[in-house]
C-alpha cells in the first residue's frame, strides 16, 4: 500500500511539473523575489533580472523540473515581448519633438554603440581564437532576439550560443546601466536611454523605462536603429573571414 501510494504521488507530481503553467509561475515568483531582494538590498548585483534568472536556474537544478518543462510555460512568457516592444512607438510618439531636436546626436550613439559592440566582440574573439562559427553566433548580441537570430543563421551561427549572448548583454545592461547613469552623473535622458537601449535592447529599455518616460522612448529608438545598424554591418562580414 504504502508503495502504491508513492507511486501515485510521484505520477500526480511528474503531470503537475510537465503543465505549462508551472513555468509561468516560477518565473513571475522568481521576478517578484528579484523584485524584494533589490528593495532590500539596491544593487546593480541584485536587479531584478539578475536575481529571477539565478533563482530559475537553481530550481532547475534542485528540483525534478527539467529545462525543456519549464520552457513549456517559460517560452509562453517571451510572446509578451513583441507586443511590450511595439508599445514603446507609444512612448515614442510622444516624446516625438525631443526625438526630432535630438536626431543626429542619437543616430550618432547607435552608430558608436553598433560598431563598439561588434568591433570588441569580434576582436575578443579573434585575441583568443574563437572558431569562426561562434564569432558569428556572438557578434549581434546587443540587437534585439529576432534581428539577431537571423543574423546568425544566415551566417553559419549557431542559435542556441546567439539566444545566449542575446540574453546576458540585456541582462548585464539592465542590471548594470541604471548604475552607470547615476555614477557617472549623466543629466541627460536622451544619452541614457540610447546607451541603454543600444547596449541592452529589449531588457535594457525595460529597465530604462523605470528610469523615466524619456528614458524609455530613447531606448526603443535605439532598438530599432541598433537593428538596421548591425545588420549593415553584416554586410561586412565576408571581408573578416
Amino acid at each position: 500500500m504504502p508503495a502504491s501510494a508513492c507511486r501515485k504521488g510521484f505520477l500526480i507530481m511528474a503531470y503537475l511539473i510537465s503543465l505549462p503553467v508551472v513555468g509561468i509561475i516560477i518565473t513571475i515568483c522568481c521576478y517578484f523575489l528579484g523584485l524584494k531582494v533589490n528593495k532590500l538590498l539596491p544593487s546593480p548585483l541584485t536587479s531584478p533580472m539578475v536575481i529571477a534568472n539565478a533563482l530559475i536556474i537553481l530550481v532547475i537544478c534542485i528540483t525534478p523540473l527539467t529545462t525543456e518543462q519549464y520552457l513549456r510555460g517559460g517560452n509562453m512568457i517571451t510572446l509578451f515581448i513583441v507586443p511590450a516592444t511595439t508599445l514603446l512607438s507609444l512612448r515614442i510618439y510622444q516624446q516625438w519633438n525631443l526625438l526630432k531636436a535630438n536626431i543626429l546626436p542619437i543616430l550618432s550613439g547607435c552608430i558608436a554603440g553598433s560598431l563598439a559592440s561588434v568591433g570588441s566582440t569580434f576582436g575578443l574573439c579573434k585575441l583568443f581564437s574563437i572558431d569562426p562559427r561562434l564569432i558569428v553566433s556572438l557578434l549581434p548580441k546587443s540587437v534585439t532576439t529576432a534581428i539577431a537570430l537571423e543574423l546568425s543563421a544566415k551566417n553559419g551561427g549557431f542559435g542556441g550560443v546567439t539566444i545566449s549572448g542575446v540574453i546576458i548583454t540585456g541582462v548585464f545592461s539592465a542590471a548594470f546601466g541604471p548604475f552607470f547613469i547615476k555614477t557617472l552623473k549623466l543629466q541627460d535622458p536622451v544619452a541614457g536611454g540610447v546607451a541603454m537601449g543600444a547596449s541592452g535592447h529589449a531588457i535594457g529599455t525595460a529597465a530604462a523605462l523605470g528610469l523615466g518616460d524619456v528614458y524609455g522612448a530613447m531606448g526603443g529608438i535605439a532598438i530599432g536603429l541598433m537593428g538596421i545598424i548591425t545588420s549593415l554591418l553584416f554586410l561586412f562580414l565576408p571581408l573578416l573571414f
